[in-house]
């Protein structure tokens, strides 16, 4: 049995860039997954699933159709699947998300900020 520990503030150190998000953990059919972000991303939804943000440092604002979310550290919001949402930060966020395994981080809207998929960080 593996008895391994995610050290998330590690894991965090090992990347600087932006709106690409690393995976430590599997669950399941779920991957949790670290990001840093900074600036404004593109407005999305996923159609297929919810998506999980737990902010572990800075402020970040999920701006959705009806009205704005902001979450501080140690918040986290569930953006249900279908909604339209873009997340923005002003300075620099680090937070945990949790989706299942093979979600595009630009969900239905593609584009150059669509992050490669990785192994394991």
């Amino acid at each position: 049995m593996d008895h391994e520990v995610v050290d998330i503030a590690g894991k965090l150190s090992l990347f600087s860039e932006h709106w690409s998000p690393k995976v430590v953990a599997r669950l399941n059919d779920y991957e949790i997954k670290v990001v840093k972000v900074q600036g404004e991303f593109v407005w999305h939804a996923h159609e297929e699933t919810d998506e999980l943000f737990l902010v572990v440092h800075g402020t970040l604002t999920i701006q959705l159709r009806d009205g704005d979310v902001v979450l501080r550290p140690g918040q986290m919001f569930v953006v249900p699947r279908g909604v339209e949402h873009c997340p923005i930060a002003e300075g620099e966020v680090h937070a945990v998300l949790i989706e299942p395994t093979g979600v595009v981080n630009t969900g239905n809207a593609g584009g150059p900020l669509t992050a490669a998929y990785d192994a394991l960080l």
